[in-house]
């Protein structure tokens, strides 16, 4: 993959995550309880800052430090969420054909880690 094309990704990636995290949070907004709670503050608020930082500094193209720390703190609270659904102690905000949204949450955190780093391997080496 080229590194205009792992941008596009990326960018899908984030674009799509802030559409579903904010979608959700505005439905937390209105109506206290659809997300689970981290501390006192929905986790669906949190995703959502989790991608917008993201977006923001990989637009820039500065400041990797803070795409890692935010996309791998996603990453770590939806595993956790996962793991939690699986076991059924956590229950997770589910889309309309039942798929708990903590599973989307993984897949694509797991993707923008990743392909940051297949970005930055292509940059070295070009």
């Amino acid at each position: 993959m080229n590194v205009k094309l792992i941008n596009i990704i990326i960018y899908s990636i984030l674009v799509i995550g802030i559409y579903g995290a904010g979608s959700l949070a505005y439905h937390e907004f209105l109506q206290e309880g659809t997300c689970p709670k981290l501390g006192p503050i929905p986790a669906c608020y949190i995703i959502l800052i989790c991608f917008v930082i993201p977006l923001i500094v990989h637009f820039l193209d500065k400041g990797k430090g803070y795409y890692f720390l935010f996309t791998g703190f996603a990453l770590a609270l939806a595993g956790y969420a996962t793991v939690g659904q699986l076991a059924g102690k956590v229950q997770c905000p589910k889309t309309e054909s039942g798929l708990p949204m903590c599973y989307i949450s993984l897949a694509l955190f797991a993707s923008l880690v990743l392909l940051k780093i297949m970005l930055l391997q292509k940059r070295k080496l070009s």
